[in-house]
C-alpha cells in the first residue's frame, strides 16, 4: 500500500499545483478516471477515499488545520472526484474496463528481456509511441505501464519489449513465466508521445534500453504514413550484448533511406559509438528542426531533456512519458 499512498499523495499535489490550469487539470483527472475503471473503482468509493483523507488531515496536521483549511480541501477533493467519476462514466460508454489479451509469442531475447506479443479479444485503438497497463494472472490487481513496440497492426496483435527488473513482480512474470496460451488483461492506451503528422520537422528519437520499443513504433508510424521526413535514432545502451533489438532497427534502416540508427555504448569495448547517450547526441547536433521523442530509464529521460533544451530544442517539442512527476506531457515502465 506504500504505492499506493505515494500515488495518491503525487496526484494531490499534482492537482493543487495545477488549481488554476482548468484545461490541464481535466485532462490529468480525467485520464486518471479512466484509468480506475481496470481497478473496479465505482463512484460511492470516492466519498469513503476522501473522508479518510480528511481525517488523516485532521488527525496529523494540527499545527496548520483549521476550519477553513478543512473547507477548502473538501472544496478540492469534491472538484477532483467529480471530474474522476464524470470522465470514467463517460468512458464507460464507449470502452471496456480492461481487455482480455492471449499471449502469442514469447521471446527471450537476452536472460532477462522478451518481447511478449498478444491478441486481444476485441479490437485495441491506440497509436504508435503509446504505452498501456499490463495485469498478470500471477499477480492480481497489480498494473504495471508498458509501451507498445510496433505501430498498429492489420492483424490487430500487440507486442511488448519488458525487461525483468529486481523485486519487479510483474516484469518477472512476464519474462520468465508468460507462455503462449496465459490470459493477460490491458488497461487503456495513455501517453502522448506520439508523431505530429501536421508538420514536416524530423525526429530525434533517443532511446535507452526497452526504450528503444516504442521508438520503433514511431519509426513504422512515419513509415506507413509516406512522408519521407528525417528520423534519426540514438539507441543507447550500456554493453554491446544490451543492444537486443539493434538487428530489427538495422532492418528498418536499411528499408527507409530517411531513417538514420545509431547505438552508443556507454560502458566497456565496442565496434559502436562509445559515451555517453546525451554526449553523442549533442556531439551530432544541433538539431534546430527536430522534435524530439525520448522513452528509457528516468535517469536518461532527464539528462536528455536538459541536454536538447541546452542546444536549442524548445521544451514543447520535446516528448516523453515515464518520469516521476504525474504531469509529465509524454515512458519508462516498472
Amino acid at each position: 500500500m506504500d504505492a499506493q499512498r505515494d500515488r495518491l499523495f503525487k496526484a494531490l499535489l499534482t492537482a493543487a499545483e495545477h488549481a488554476d490550469d482548468t484545461a490541464t487539470l481535466t485532462a490529468y483527472l480525467s485520464h486518471l478516471g479512466r484509468g480506475h475503471r481496470k481497478y473496479g473503482t465505482l463512484p460511492e468509493h470516492y466519498p469513503a477515499v476522501g473522508e479518510c483523507l480528511i481525517a488523516a488531515l485532521t488527525r496529523y496536521a494540527t499545527d496548520t488545520w483549521s476550519e477553513a483549511t478543512e473547507a477548502a480541501w473538501v472544496r478540492v477533493y469534491t472538484t477532483v472526484s467529480q471530474i474522476m467519476i464524470d470522465a470514467a462514466a463517460e468512458d464507460e460508454q464507449s470502452s471496456p474496463a480492461w481487455w482480455q489479451a492471449e499471449v502469442v509469442s514469447h521471446e527471450l531475447r537476452t536472460r532477462d528481456i522478451a518481447v511478449v506479443t498478444v491478441r486481444p479479444e476485441e479490437p485495441y485503438p491506440f497509436l504508435a509511441g503509446q504505452y498501456t497497463s499490463l495485469e498478470t494472472p500471477w499477480w492480481p490487481r497489480v498494473w504495471r505501464n508498458y509501451s507498445f513496440s510496433s505501430a498498429p497492426r492489420s492483424d490487430g496483435l500487440l507486442s511488448f519489449h519488458v525487461k525483468a527488473i529486481p523485486a519487479g513482480w510483474v516484469s518477472n512474470a512476464l519474462v520468465h513465466h508468460a507462455r503462449p496460451g496465459d490470459v493477460l488483461r490491458l488497461g487503456p492506451p495513455a501517453g502522448s508521445m506520439i508523431v505530429d503528422h501536421t508538420t514536416d520537422n524530423g525526429l530525434l528519437c533517443l532511446g535507452g534500453g526497452t526504450g528503444i520499443a516504442p521508438i520503433k513504433a514511431l519509426v513504422e508510424d512515419v513509415a506507413e504514413h509516406g512522408r519521407r521526413r528525417p528520423v534519426e535514432v540514438f539507441y543507447g545502451a550500456r554493453h554491446d550484448d544490451d543492444l537486443y533489438d539493434i538487428d530489427t532497427m538495422l532492418g528498418l534502416q536499411r528499408s527507409h533511406p530517411w531513417l538514420s540508427v545509431r547505438p552508443v555504448v556507454s560502458d566497456g569495448p565496442t565496434r559502436r559509438l562509445s559515451g555517453q547517450l546525451t554526449h553523442i547526441v549533442r556531439e551530432y547536433g544541433p538539431w534546430p528542426a527536430y522534435d524530439a521523442y525520448l522513452s528509457g530509464p528516468p535517469g536518461m529521460i532527464r539528462s536528455g531533456v536538459d541536454t536538447l533544451v541546452g542546444i536549442g530544442i524548445p521544451s514543447h517539442r520535446i516528448r516523453h512519458d515515464g518520469i516521476d512527476e504525474p504531469m509529465t506531457s509524454s515512458t519508462g515502465r516498472g
